[in-house]
């Protein structure tokens, strides 16, 4: 009897990418095997992004969304099709990145997960006293009832009819679901010995020259020019709280709106995070958050609270860590509700199963961190019984301890093995070790990279002779002497989020790490009892704020010397130089490109005729600095313009220090203009980095710095941390990669486990000391790592 012919279907078993030229991709052709765990690695900005995000996946949610109606599409983010010759084999594409959770003051862990959404059901089901629907739970659907006459029409004839209606919500009145009220400082927002004429408002953007100006003297309920300390209190009433009122100035409809109610509208609405430095200034100055004390923080009113399953509220399961969540859900009995109990135990498991069982619910998902954010949204994938689907992972190992990186091995080995693609961008030796197939780019990075510089197993890629290869079974070495301390940082009794009442001392002029499982309380410590004390410069993982028009010149303030220094020596105004002012390409804004909206189909963007993709008028690039014209600075790798800014015509020591501090923290390849949204996460964190190092501060705090950063460039890390020392500088990085662990000269490791399991100082000593007695789980994995 012959065996059977194979399938023709079963000969679709790769994805062939031919031709890619995304962002710096150079014509990159590669096949990866579908139904195995691939790795893609190199040098940060060597173009991984670029292939798996930015090519495979991206056309894979473009087919997909050209699947549905116009009408559908039309409601969609338009993706424009990548810029490659041919993309076979794709299946649909599940991205999982990084990208912080959006931080909406009403967001938690639970409303992110559809966990509230089924603990709701279970209150309204089996809580007593019973209080209505789910939406009775919900801190954001607040209570209100009304009524009043309603117009219908029926049969032809226009009917009116009296309607009453109630909606029992959960949300806390006092607060509305935020858990928290703001109480504002007067003496911030005003000089009261000044009138507003003499500019006695303080509040960032109020100038009397502009609108706020004309509003203030044309509305008539005060004097202009009488100091605010001898208003009346119905005056200082109307300056203050007064609500949106109509008015007439100067033949102009106006707005008149209290500096309060303004303040919350202008400021309060937004996320802390999102806001410009001086506004963020302004706020942390004048406005003070405390608990709610009518909710006591659970955002919930107090009837929602009153309901309970076995003495337990609502407010209650959501403040309980998930691992005893998980356990009291299990010991509930009532068949009526046994799928949401089945949904729910799964859902909290999932949690545990991934190494967030630390959490609470009632946790505000803008306070997660990126390796947080992106396990969270992975719970979602877990139990599905999807296969055949690509999962698309961003350095799903950031923020994991050693210890919790083999447990992320497992579950990307699990996805795998239900017969899915699995394809992760990530540096760790740990995640590569178990890959099926590995994809190197490179050589370097920038317009040096965008090559495929290997393809195959991983004991190909050791025996490879790429940078990737070279460093992969790198080993940092414990230093044989440690520098010695020149004071300490006293922290006595700190109690934020999990901590025991830790009481520590944080040496100064030394590089000191904080360690521990993820979860132990390390972020808790340092920015809750180092990080807001005088001198102390933190550098967090936060994402940049910018526009497609932002670039590193912009955003590092580099662009300003060097408008100065071109208008200087051209004998013109510094706002030619600009591509956002008087000097942009009339045709293109200064976009450089010209992008048309075609409805539900692809944006189309092309190269603006007028500028050539220059950004600037013709008659601007006539004047030059140094032989150069503004567009040509722009294209500069940071390295040249540091050369060029350094010496002879163009010598510039303003711009100079600002571009040598980029070049230091390993971003010499990055060019001037190059948009912010192209940057890596690796390439972002540094540039805050560089910016920071000018700061005044004695102590620098660091999280995570080896985030995004290649297996070479941690050598160029730690060097660098290495300079900051020697300067006289104070440097606490919080940290996972043992090659910085075993480069301290200190450590402070947390735990012994996660959340209440945690929040305990469990070591403080040297490197050698915590290798020698391998007394916790980060000993036991800094032993083998320098043993290895």
């Amino acid at each position: 009897m012959t065996a059977p012919s194979s399938h023709h279907a079963d000969a679709h078993d790769l994805i062939r990418v031919v031709g890619a030229r995304v962002n710096n991709l150079r014509e990159v052709s590669v096949e990866l095997p579908k139904r195995r765990l691939t790795v893609f690695t190199g040098v940060s900005g060597s173009g991984k992004s670029s292939l798996v995000f930015g090519t495979v996946a991206a056309e894979s949610q473009r087919l997909i969304n050209e699947t549905y109606s116009a009408f559908l599409q039309g409601f969609m983010p338009s993706l424009g099709r990548p810029d490659v010759d041919l993309l076979e084999g794709l299946t649909t594409a599940i991205v999982v990145d990084q990208e912080r959770m959006g931080a909406n003051p009403r967001s938690t862990v639970g409303t992110v997960t559809d966990a509230n959404a089924m603990l709701r059901i279970l209150f309204s089901r089996l809580g007593t006293p019973h209080l209505g629907s789910p939406q009775a739970f919900s801190f954001n659907v607040a209570s209100m009832s009304g009524a009043g006459a309603v117009t219908m029409e029926k049969g032809g004839r226009t009917t009116k009819e009296r309607r009453e209606f109630t909606v029992v919500g959960g949300m806390c009145a006092r607060c509305e679901g935020r858990g928290a009220v703001s109480d504002i400082d007067h003496s911030a927002l005003f000089d009261a010995d000044k009138s507003l004429n003499e500019g006695a408002i303080t509040i960032p953007g109020y100038s009397m020259e502009g609108w706020y100006g004309r509003i203030f003297r044309g509305c008539g309920w005060f004097d202009p020019d009488k100091p605010i300390k001898q208003y009346s209190r119905r005056e200082l009433d109307d300056l203050l709280h007064k609500e949106a009122t109509k008015i007439k100035v100067e033949g102009i409809n106006l707005t008149y709106l209290g500096l309060i109610p303004q303040i919350h509208k202008s400021f309060l609405s937004k996320d802390r995070e999102a806001m410009q430095p001086h506004i963020r200034a302004f706020v942390d100055r004048a406005i003070t958050f405390t608990t709610c004390p009518d909710c006591d923080g659970t955002r919930l009113n107090e009837a929602a609270r009153s309901s309970t399953i076995g003495g337990v509220s609502i407010a209650d399961a959501c403040a309980m860590q998930i691992t005893d969540l998980a356990a009291w859900v299990r010991g509930i009995e009532e068949p009526s509700v046994a799928p949401v109990l089945r949904g729910l135990g799964h859902l909290l498991d999932s949690f545990v199963g991934i190494g967030l069982g630390y959490l609470s619910l009632d946790r505000p998902s803008g306070t997660l961190s990126g390796g947080e954010s992106q396990r969270t949204k992975m719970i979602r994938h877990l139990g599905s019984a999807l296969t055949d689907v690509t999962y698309v992972f961003d350095e799903p190992t950031i923020g994991l301890h050693p210890h919790d990186i083999a447990r992320m091995n497992d579950l990307l080995l699990q996805l795998r093995d239900k017969g899915n693609t699995v394809l992760v961008v990530e540096h760790k030796p740990e995640v590569i070790a178990v890959a099926d197939h590995v994809v190197d780019l490179g050589p370097r990075a920038g317009s040096a990279g965008g090559e495929v510089v290997f393809e195959g197993t991983v004991e190909g890629l050791r025996a490879a002779d790429t940078l990737t290869g070279r460093h992969l079974d790198d080993r940092a070495r414990l230093k044989p002497q440690v520098r010695e301390r020149t004071g300490v940082m006293e922290v006595r009794g700190a109690d934020l989020h999990n901590l025991t009442g830790v009481d520590v001392d944080v040496p100064l002029g030394v590089l000191c790490v904080v360690t521990g499982v993820a979860g132990s309380g390390k972020s808790s410590l340092i920015h809750g009892s180092v990080a807001p004390r005088e001198g102390v410069v933190t550098v967090d993982q936060g994402a940049i704020k910018g526009s497609r028009r932002s670039n590193p010149a912009t955003y590092t303030g580099l662009l300003e010397p060097i408008r100065k220094a071109f208008a200087k020596a051209n004998g013109v105004k510094p706002a030619l130089f600009s591509a956002n002012s008087e000097g942009a390409c009339p045709a293109c804004s200064g976009a450089g490109v010209i992008y048309t909206d075609l409805g539900m189909m692809d944006t189309v963007s092309t190269p603006c005729e007028e500028c050539e993709g220059k950004r600037f008028q013709a008659a601007v690039l006539e004047y030059l600095l140094g032989g150069r014209d503004i567009s040509e600075v722009l294209a500069m790798p940071v390295a040249e313009a540091l050369a060029f800014f350094s010496d002879g015509e163009a010598r510039l020591p303003a711009a100079q220090k600002i571009l040598a501090r980029m070049d230091d923290v390993g971003l010499g390849y990055l060019t001037l203009g190059q948009p912010l949204t192209t940057l890596s996460g690796g390439e972002r964190q540094r540039l805050k980095l560089a910016i920071h190092m000018a700061d005044p501060g004695g102590v620098y705090v660091l999280d995570e710095p080896t985030t995004g950063l290649h297996l070479a460039d941690v050598e160029q890390l730690l060097a660098l941390l290495d300079r900051l020392v020697e300067a006289g500088t104070s440097v606490i990085v919080i940290e996972h990669h043992q090659a910085v662990m075993a480069h301290a000269d200190w450590i402070i490791d947390l735990g012994p486990g996660a959340g209440h399991d945690g929040g305990r100082v469990v070591f403080e000593g040297t490197p050698a000391d915590l290798v020698a007695t391998a007394s916790t789980l980060t000993g036991e994995h800094l032993a083998a790592y320098v043993a290895g």
